[in-house]
């Protein structure tokens, strides 16, 4: 998107519920849900909900039928069962584990934010809104029979199903959550209409221990998945380097009807369940490549949700509200301060201080891999391996 027109509305529908916040694993548990509700009322107190062209939206939870273009029905029925009755959760399907505990509204909760995704999927097809956002959504990890990393139900996954149920012949991911979009590479492994990208750190030292490079798909769609795997203490200018040295090629090359995106905030620095070092403003970059990617291969459709961030009060809302901000045209200068309302509203919620300022302070810059690369970096090792790996699927020199 040329540089005159970052600041020009662009149609959004940002959903959201209220009642997604019962997506709660309860106390102690890292998946908190007062970061959906910061992040809210960050945008509100920003009016970045009342902008030109922004609506809000809700939808129904989805349904069985819905629920299973992805997952198969015994998974469903497991996660119901553990609804009415937590204490009897089958470990089998992943539920009442150390990472997935059960709660009344595991399945009620779990099938709203899908179906706020899957409802941002069909608005974008059907020419309702060029972007839709999700950010109670990205719960990317959820297999078709088993719930896994704080994940029921993969909405992204569904919402990528639903688009190629209503026509879509092309569809993009990028997933730029510090964990690997394992779940959604799993459900589109063998099909040639999805190609899913994943910038994560290295499978080495952090759950789900997949997303290596030599993942490239089934017998039946080589290139389908592109897997960039960072090492730990990556910080901004290596993250940048490593996405603007994969992603854009490869979207160029496949040529998506609709872009769909995984925003996790967790490769933040002060994320305190994984070791990349990033800052809000380079996620805030991030965002903005990727809204800028959406106009320029998918004609503008891109359906973007949310995904991991532990760091409640000082990262989650101010990165999601940049990407609300961002899909909404009307991008937040990172020096704005954050509005004394919302500070209020932290506190009341957590007993902690917000942040001041919608960034970090950073003013993030990086060097461009075709311009050259240190064979000895690692940094540039996993880069090269993962060009190597997929690349020549797409037609592209490593």
């Amino acid at each position: 998107m040329p540089e005159a027109e970052r600041d020009t509305p662009c149609g959004l529908h940002l959903f959201w519920d209220e009642a997604v916040t019962a997506y709660d694993f309860g106390p102690g548990h890292p998946m908190d849900p007062t970061r959906l509700a910061l992040t809210m009322r960050l945008v509100e107190a920003l009016g970045l909900d009342a902008g030109p062209g922004v609506t809000v939206r809700s939808a129904p939870a989805a349904g069985e039928s819905t629920l299973r273009l992805v997952h198969t029905r015994e998974y469903v029925e497991a996660v119901k069962h553990a609804a009415a009755h937590p204490e009897q959760s089958d470990p089998r399907h992943g539920l009442g584990t150390d990472d997935n505990w059960s709660f009344p509204a595991v399945h009620s909760a779990s099938a709203l934010i899908a179906g706020q995704s899957v409802a941002a999927a069909e608005a974008v097809w059907r020419g309702e809104t060029p972007h839709a956002v999700n950010f109670a959504g990205g719960l990317h990890h959820a297999m078709p029979g088993k719930a896994s990393g704080f994940c029921i139900y993969n909405d992204p996954a569904l919402a990528i199903a639903r688009l190629l149920e209503l026509g879509a012949e092309r569809v993009a991911y990028v997933d730029v959550d510090v964990h690997h979009g394992d779940g959604v590479q799993e459900a589109f492994w063998n099909d040639p209409r999805v190609l899913t990208v994943s910038l994560h750190e290295h499978p080495a030292t952090l759950f789900p221990q997949t997303g290596w490079p030599t993942e490239t798909g089934g017998p039946d769609a080589p290139g389908s998945a592109a897997n960039l795997p960072l090492p730990a203490g990556t910080g901004d200018a290596g993250w940048l380097r490593a996405f603007h040295a994969l992603v854009p090629e490869l979207l160029a090359a496949f040529r998506p009807q609709v872009l769909v995106t995984q925003h996790g905030a967790d490769t933040h620095l002060e994320d305190p369940l994984a070791h990349l070092a990033v800052t809000v403003d380079a996620q805030r970059l991030i965002a903005e490549e990727l809204h800028e990617l959406a106009h320029r291969h998918a004609g503008g459709r891109w359906v973007a949700t949310g995904g991991g961030g532990y760091a409640v009060v000082d990262v989650v809302p101010r990165s999601w509200t940049h990407l609300v901000a961002t899909a909404a045209g009307r991008p937040v200068d990172p020096a704005t301060e954050t509005p004394e309302a919302w500070r209020a509203e932290v506190y009341h919620r957590t007993r902690r201080p917000a942040p001041l300022r919608m960034t970090d302070g950073a003013r993030p810059a990086w060097r461009d891999f075709d311009s050259g690369y240190d064979p000895a970096d690692r940094l540039d090792q996993a880069i090269l391996a993962s060009r190597r790996a997929v690349f020549p699927h797409h037609g592209l020199l490593a």
